[in-house]
């Protein structure tokens, strides 16, 4: 039983010691600070876009700031430009609502949170855990996470149900 056990061992040891002994160097030791300076750029070069999936549900108000709607749906040609929005207007949980579609100039699109004469500036507060102590942010919550806030476009809500209703049905 120890003669099983200690060529057990001796052909384990000798196995992990070629294993160790293969380890990859570099091929070029300045390579990696090349690599993240050009993953920096790249980086920047996207800045101030926004998340086509993330403006899906993206609230509409107007002028007023009284809520419109949401974006339901973005229509893109096959070059990949946005040729209109789809907003639902009214309703409640979709039920009811009424799809208008809109070129996307029809829209402004706002990184600040709707004002309202309730609400004067945003801020949250935070508890944390560990502590217990409460931290206030004022800060967008929305900063860099690629969506705007909201959108805004003139008219109100009787305005835009008068327009012709869109289906999806009359395209296909």
């Amino acid at each position: 039983m120890k003669r099983i056990l200690a060529v057990a061992l001796l052909g384990t040891a000798m196995m992990g010691g070629a294993a160790f002994a293969q380890s990859t160097q570099p091929a070029d030791r300045a390579a990696p600070a090349a690599t993240a300076a050009h993953t920096t750029d790249a980086k920047m070069a996207f800045k101030g876009n926004w998340r086509a999936s993330k403006l899906i549900g993206l609230n509409v108000y107007n002028e007023n700031n009284e809520k419109l709607g949401d974006i339901n749906e973005l229509l893109v040609d096959k070059g990949g430009k946005i040729n209109a929005v789809v907003i639902g207007i009214g309703g409640f949980l979709g039920m009811g609502e009424h799809d208008i579609a809109v070129s996307m100039d029809k829209l402004k699109f706002v990184e600040e949170p709707v004002r309202t004469s309730s609400t004067s500036t945003t801020t949250t507060t935070a508890r944390d855990t560990t502590t217990g102590a409460a931290s206030t942010n004022t800060a967008n919550p929305n900063a860099n996470d690629w969506v705007p806030d909201h959108a805004v476009m003139s008219g109100s809500k009787e305005q835009l149900k008068a327009l012709p209703q869109f289906k999806y049905s009359d395209y296909n």
